[in-house]
């Protein structure tokens, strides 16, 4: 089935990801470090250590900075104990936001979360108010030019449930969040290498917003992510430029 057009959302994403490098390091590590110590230290038996460590692989992080924060997690060294933590809320034109955190002092973070929600015109809601609204699953997205059918054959002969071609021929494949480890092996050993590889809160349907609302939800967006406690913000928003 078709979709609309994710490249131009991504390409935002990614160019703020690469301006913020020493953030996404700092995220990885704590994510490194809740995945050990939640499901031990070895990452072939632990596929979210496993995901955390490639992500951290993909952003070029010095190996021991890894094998500390599996240490660290796993028992090995002290450090600060984390604990996760999920915000809901709405932005503009009552878009839904997901703020996934990891924190240690959880009256700062949701102090930090609501006024970055307010400060910008959105709201935060109860728990479960949007929560409802996003698939919890394993995404691979491929640009434009990828061959579509040879895709679709790796993919689903590599246990995906779906394969969705947008707009522009962009390809964004999609899967249970426990099998993802492996088909994103079956995929990369076929020879599809995906732009971006995650586990996400994936919107049911989306929300477009333009012009000056848009940038509103941008800014939104964007105090959100920069809050050191978040690690990962999800919404139905897409914004047009």
């Amino acid at each position: 089935m078709a979709g609309h057009s994710k490249w131009a959302n991504i390409k935002h994403k990614k160019a703020a990801t690469d301006a913020k490098r020493g953030k996404v390091w700092t995220r990885l590590i704590k994510e490194i470090t809740v995945g050990a110590r939640m499901g031990g230290p070895d990452i072939a038996t632990n596929p979210r250590l496993r995901l955390a460590v490639d992500k951290a692989a993909d952003a070029n992080m010095p190996k021991e900075n890894v094998t500390r924060a599996i240490q660290r997690g796993s028992g090995g060294l002290e450090g600060v104990n984390y604990e996760e933590v999920r915000y809901e809320g709405y932005g503009i034109g009552g878009a839904a936001i997901i703020v996934d955190c990891m924190t240690d002092n959880r009256v700062r973070t949701v102090a930090e979360v609501r006024h970055a929600f307010n400060k910008h015109g959105g709201n935060m809601g109860n728990e479960g108010s949007v929560a409802f609204m996003f698939q919890h699953c394993g995404q691979f997205l491929f640009p434009p030019g990828v061959d579509e059918d040879k895709l679709m054959e790796a993919a689903l002969e590599a246990g995906a449930d779906d394969v969705i071609t947008d707009d522009e021929g962009g390809m964004e494949v999609l899967c249970d969040p426990f099998a993802f480890a492996g088909v994103k092996e079956k995929l990369e050993a076929a020879g599809f290498k995906a732009e971006v590889a995650e586990i996400i809160m994936k919107p049911a349907t989306e929300t477009v917003i333009e012009g000056e609302d848009g940038i509103r939800m941008q800014k939104i967006l964007d105090a959100l992510e920069n809050l050191d406690d978040v690690q990962e913000v999800y919404t139905n928003a897409l914004i047009e430029e």
